[in-house]
């Protein structure tokens, strides 16, 4: 008791003198040579953070004293190295101190200090340690790069915390890009499986309609049509092919189209009826209780990466066929380690609808490893207004950034307008990250001009701790009027984010297109004004592949004509 009272005197003139001289580096000193496992100095430490504040651990350093002593003997009966006797020791201050400050990422740099008048010294007259260096001027070194990184972070702004508020309270500064570009992305609302079959199958065009009303359908017009077989075709000429094959291709185009618009009829006449697909599933369950129970069927083995290992560990990832709107599988990381195969995460969707009128969704992607835990889950929760044009959607997300979970709560409203080629939506979120908050608010518009073209726009702000950050994006989608899953398409679009006085400007270019007809090809360029981005270039063909395999040897003559030529510097 005489003891504490002792230092609680000293720690408070000690407090009295820092708040009046700020100290630039905070020296905590022990001896090397005392037990790794020994927490007698638990109390101290928690003394010193209660009289100084946590803080004051962030810019200490670690002084072990008597470090030229002996190391102990091992579990198997000898000395153990000096470098593992001093990483016991520190290891061991180190994490004392992490549980004072509550930062279990907080590590302290170490030093080794010996005054023994016996010390081994150098040809200059420095003492040094057993290992061979000389501990002042490593204590020095430590001492002034400390000084140095953190009049950096004042001048760059990375922590709140000035040098003079060393024992106060110290704020990170927050992720506002972040939870900008979250707020910014465009999501769909959530709908009934009835409304969204009928809104993806979309509507008539007037031509369509004239002919639904006379009962008449274009394909059934058509003459009588045979297709060859590939010996047949292989006869032909080439301008013979070429006709085959752009009849067989409208003939194709015009038999889908009579689908949709079967399908579409069918859609709507069930919902003029106000029935769903689960109630009619419910019905025919009711009229044959007896048929039996739908039997899980496994689905086929995942496909793992190319090894050299003798044994295929694909059972490890076997799963059966979801019977339900539950859907769990795992997730393939392609640039995983060697001898590893890949399938670190678990990927879990669902849709569900409460209360019969309110369409969810929820989908999560889980990472858990021997040190890390990722979590990335995404929930919706919508509700339509008056005749279905309006909806208000509701979501919390959570998603892991570093070794904290950020929460955002978010919320928006919906209007559709001009004949529904028109949406406008507003909305908010409240993003918290450790001790962050945020607070963002975004307006984004969608028009539709005509079957072929789409503009979408969306700018929003979140601030938080007094910064804002602003961001805009816009983007401009063009397709072909009929559109089944194969034609061409392309999208033009532009960001901008302001934040810290820093404009960061990114555009994109993405096409896809036919070559040919077995040939499908998907090209994207990236750029943003740092004038840095990416081009990709992506084939998907039903040919023979050693033609397309040959592009392959084009980056390797490009490299051999710039090794040899001299022109630039090989990439």
């Amino acid at each position: 008791m005489a003891d504490q009272a002792a230092n609680q005197r000293i720690l408070a003139a000690v407090k009295r003198y820092t708040r009046r001289f700020p100290p630039d580096i905070v020296l905590y000193v022990d001896r090397v040579d005392s037990p790794p496992w020994d927490s007698g100095d638990l109390p101290l430490l928690r003394s010193i953070a209660a009289a100084l504040g946590s803080s004051v651990w962030f810019n200490a350093i670690i002084a072990l004293t008597h470090a030229a002593s002996t190391p102990p003997e091992g579990p198997a009966g000898g000395p153990i190295s000096y470098e593992v006797f001093v990483d016991q020791r520190s290891r061991a201050v180190q994490q004392g101190i992490r549980r004072v400050s509550g930062d279990m990422r907080l590590m302290n740099p170490v030093a080794l200090v010996e005054n023994h008048p016996s010390c081994r010294r150098n040809r200059e007259g420095q003492r040094v340690l057993p290992n061979g260096i000389s501990w002042r001027n490593q204590l020095l070194l430590l001492c002034y790069s400390s000084k140095i990184l953190s009049e950096a972070n004042s001048v760059l702004k990375l922590q709140e915390a000035s040098p003079a508020k060393l024992f106060g309270v110290r704020l990170r500064s927050p992720p506002l890009p972040f939870f900008l570009s979250s707020l910014l992305q465009s999501r769909d609302h959530p709908k009934i499986s009835m409304d969204s079959d009928v809104e993806e199958l979309g509507g008539l065009s007037d031509s369509d309609e004239e002919d639904e009303e006379e009962g008449v359908d274009e394909y059934d017009q058509l003459p009588p049509f045979k297709p060859l077989r590939k010996a047949q075709i292989a006869k032909l000429t080439r301008a013979q092919r070429k006709s085959y094959f752009d009849e067989y291709d409208y003939r194709v185009k015009l038999l889908q189209r009579k689908q949709r618009k079967a399908e579409l009829r069918r859609m709507k006449e069930m919902k003029r009826r106000g029935k769903t697909d689960q109630q009619e599933e419910d019905e025919e369950q009711d009229q044959d209780a007896a048929a039996p129970a739908t039997i899980p069927v496994p689905l086929p083995d995942m496909v793992l990466p190319p090894s050299f290992d003798g044994d295929g560990p694909a059972y490890l990832y076997r799963f059966l066929e979801p019977s339900s709107e539950l859907v769990v599988r795992p997730v393939l990381d392609s640039h995983g380690w060697d001898h590893d195969s890949g399938y670190d995460s678990v990927s879990v969707e669902d849709s569900l609808t409460v209360a019969g009128r309110f369409p969810a969704t929820i989908a999560a992607q889980i990472t858990k490893d021997k040190k890390d835990f990722n979590i990335h889950l995404d929930s919706s929760l919508c509700t339509r207004h008056g005749d279905g044009r309006h909806s208000t959607l509701a979501g919390v997300d959570l998603q892991t950034v570093g070794k904290q979970l950020a929460v955002i709560l978010r919320g928006e409203t919906r209007f559709r307008n001009l004949r529904r080629k028109n949406q406008t939506a507003a909305g908010m979120c409240l993003a918290v990250l450790g001790e962050t908050v945020a607070v963002g608010m975004k307006v984004e518009d969608r028009l539709a001009v005509g079957k072929t073209m789409a503009i979408a726009g969306s700018g929003g702000a979140v601030r938080a701790q007094g910064e804002t950050a602003y961001g805009l994006n816009v983007e401009v989608r063009l397709r072909e009027a009929e559109d089944f899953g194969g034609g061409g398409a392309a999208s033009l679009g532009l960001s901008l984010m302001r934040w810290r006085r820093d404009l960061a400007v990114g555009g994109n270019l993405q096409s896809q297109f036919s070559v040919g007809r077995r040939t499908k090809m998907v090209a994207r360029i990236g750029m943003n004004n740092k004038l840095s981005g990416q081009i990709t270039l992506r084939t998907s063909t039903s040919d023979e592949l050693h033609q397309i395999g040959l592009l392959g040897l084009l980056p390797v003559a490009l490299y051999l004509y710039r090794t040899v030529a001299g022109v630039g510097e090989p990439f």
